[in-house]
């Protein structure tokens, strides 16, 4: 690729203080002229991509990416080409070929100017998200796709910062594991992870549990109890599936997060919360502020920094390495791997139930297989046929009872509608109350 007119041309010599001050950090660093051309590297570059090679002269793409292009020809936002282009500073997360494998790298490109103000090089630098992979081993987050990276990169620039964040995206997305992504990779990631279940609070439990009770502030209070707000100080509030809250709560919480001080029940004293919030919901909020079933100052005060978790379906190429993964977990001693077949079925599955549903298809299946290799007939999945997914306007296969065709599609709307369950009741022509009758016989006597 030829140089564009604001493109820097390779320098002959390179200051010796640049070169020391390169080598005196310890992450990854590079100058770069403007034509992609590794110019310098320092030691830390040196170990995690050229161990016994040459770096010099050699094109930043054919290192990280082992791509023969630059980055921004094969579809990817090429930090170097946009600060060339802005004459700014710019960041991005890529997918680097690093010593320990392929590894999710923020690069950070920063030009770097002599006394006139004119470019003459561009430095770059890799940041490692390793330590959001880092911990309890069922926390690994698992994806190279370029919706999973585009929402990582969104939650590594976020994690630094103080802001709100609103995860949203399917049940089964792994919306706990972003949010202990982003406490991991923030200031706060030494203080405690306090994850609170929101659906079925009541006000009286509320309350409890988040701000904690004085000594015979009610009958049973027989001891002071610490809340959730106290046990997270200095740490992460995960409010998981907020847009269950009820209304007479969403107050509560509201009044929590604009004054940022709270009382136990019983006591006087006001007492200072310390945390950073991070809320998930699969609901569609602003809908339901439309609705009147959340408070629309609540939700600009949670919808600060709103990432969308993509579902399995749209990222279907991590597949393999979910399922290696998760293999991994389900029997860590045990060698199991997949047929082609039935990794040709799991591809062409719709999964509803995204990443929570796949892991528990590879469960039941290691439950069914006497081997080492997982067929096609040990995969149970509620909505295939043969490995194609049944449309809801296709005719079945099967004569069921109707009974049963009322449980499956009735499970399907619950897992699949946006709002609440009385918008949900009239749309399928029942009252509330059958509504909730109906879901609870689910819940009780599962198919």
């Amino acid at each position: 690729m030829t140089a564009t007119n604001n493109s820097v041309p390779v320098q002959p010599e390179i200051p010796a203080n640049l070169l020391n001050l390169l080598d005196s950090f310890p992450d990854p660093k590079i100058l770069l002229d403007g034509q992609y051309r590794i110019i310098a590297a320092n030691a830390a570059y040196q170990r995690e991509f050229g161990p016994q090679r040459k770096i010099e002269g050699k094109f930043c793409y054919e290192l990280s990416h082992h791509y023969d292009k630059p980055c921004d020809q094969v579809g990817e936002n090429c930090p170097l080409r946009d600060s060339i282009e802005s004459g700014e500073p710019n960041r991005v997360l890529h997918v680097h070929h690093t010593s320990s494998g392929r590894e999710h790298v923020e690069v950070e490109v920063v030009p770097v100017k002599d006394e006139t103000g004119t470019t003459i090089y561009f430095m770059e630098t890799m940041h490692s998200l390793r330590r959001a992979r880092d911990g309890a081993r069922d926390r690994e987050m698992v994806g190279y796709s370029r919706p999973f990276n585009r929402m990582l990169e969104l939650a590594k620039r976020v994690a630094v910062r103080e802001s709100s964040v609103l995860l949203l995206g399917e049940s089964g997305t792994g919306k706990e594991l972003v949010a202990h992504a982003i406490h991991d990779m923030s200031p706060r990631a030494s203080a405690p992870f306090v994850a609170v279940e929101c659906s079925g609070l009541t006000e009286t439990l509320f309350e409890s549990e988040m701000f904690g009770y004085e000594k015979g502030a009610f009958t049973g209070a027989v001891g002071r109890k610490i809340g959730l707000v106290e046990a997270v100080c200095g740490g992460t509030l995960f409010l998981d599936e907020v847009g269950d809250i009820p209304l007479s709560l969403q107050v509560k919480l509201l009044r929590l997060m604009e004054a940022g001080t709270y009382r136990r029940i019983g006591g006087l004293e006001p007492l200072r919360a310390d945390f950073r919030l991070v809320a998930a919901t699969h609901r569609n909020l602003a809908e339901m502020v439309q609705q009147g079933t959340f408070r629309q100052d609540l939700f600009f005060r949670i919808n600060v920094f709103p990432i969308q978790l993509p579902p399995l379906r749209e990222r279907t190429e991590d597949l393999p390495m979910l399922i290696t993964s998760l293999l991994s977990r389900l029997e860590p001693g045990r060698k199991i791997t997949l047929s082609e077949e039935a990794l040709d079925t799991l591809k062409h599955h719709v999964f509803p139930g995204n990443v929570r549903e796949l892991r528990n298809i590879l469960e039941r299946a290691l439950i069914m297989v006497d081997g080492n290799t997982i067929q096609p007939q040990h995969l149970f999945l509620d909505t295939m046929k043969n490995g194609k997914a049944i449309s809801e306007t296709a005719p079945l296969e099967e004569i069921a009872p109707l009974d049963s065709l009322e449980r499956r599609y009735l499970t399907w709307a619950a897992n699949h509608f946006q709002g609440d369950r009385k918008t949900l009741a009239d749309k399928l022509g029942i009252s509330e109350r059958t509504l909730y009758r109906k879901l609870k016989s689910l819940d009780s006597n599962p198919a």
